[in-house]
This record gives structure tokens, C-alpha cells and sequence, in this order.
């Protein structure tokens, strides 16, 4: 994991999120500007896949459960997908607001991603 890709990818995921939740939040149905937002999103994460299987080959090894930061990342993947495809069968402000709550998840998501990576494992000296 590279850490300012991470932080990219919370920040697409969280004006995406907000996006979504504005425009469902006024009433507007799963439109172009929902849906690529987070298709974004979804692409974002693919990009952190394959950075996920280069960087242990590269001396970036995380420090944490790689099994749980694998699991993350794909659940992560999960969400931004299964809610474009709820957007485009279901056509209500209602699917434009899972979008954005699908989107926010997966900010959160990576910021335990980047916490697994980095954080957990390292002992802290007294």
C-alpha cells in the first residue's frame, strides 16, 4: 500500500460519497454525475489492488494481517459495485443515497486498510 495513494482514494471516495448523498438528498435519481462518481470509486480500489499485489515484491511490506487487509479491500470493492448496480435497477433518490453511504464506507474502509498496513504491529519503545 502506498500511503498517498490511500489518501487519493479517501478523498475520492469521501467527495464522492457527499456528492451522492447531496444529489439524493434533493431528490435526483441515479444520474451520470452519481454513478461515475462512484464507478470512481470502484476504480480507485482496482488501482489499490494491483498496488497490493506489487508493493510486498518491492520491499513494501505491510505490517499488519495481510488476510484482513485483503479482506477489506475486497468488501471494499463489493460496496461502490453492488450499489451502482442497485442504482441501475433500482431508479429512485433512494439508490443515489446508498451510493453515497457505499462511497463513505469505503473511505472508512481504507483508512483501516492504511492503518493494517502501517500502524498495526509496530512496537512502540518506552
Amino acid at each position: 500500500m502506498i500511503e498517498w495513494f490511500s489518501t487519493i482514494a479517501i478523498a475520492v471516495s469521501v467527495i464522492a460519497g457527499l456528492v451522492a448523498l447531496v444529489l439524493g438528498g434533493i431528490g435526483r435519481k441515479p444520474d451520470d454525475y452519481s454513478v461515475l462518481a462512484t464507478a470512481a470509486v470502484a476504480l480507485v480500489l482496482i488501482v489499490q489492488i494491483v498496488i497490493g499485489i506489487v508493493a510486498p515484491f518491492v520491499g513494501n511490506e505491510p505490517t499488519g494481517d495481510i488476510v484482513e487487509w485483503w479482506i477489506y479491500l475486497v468488501t471494499a470493492l463489493v460496496l461502490p459495485v453492488g450499489a451502482i448496480i442497485w442504482a441501475l435497477v433500482d431508479r429512485s433518490r433512494w439508490a443515489t443515497i446508498v451510493m453515497g453511504v457505499a462511497s463513505l464506507a469505503v473511505a472508512v474502509m481504507v483508512f483501516r486498510m492504511n492503518q493494517i498496513w502501517f500502524v498495526q504491529g509496530v512496537a512502540l519503545v518506552s
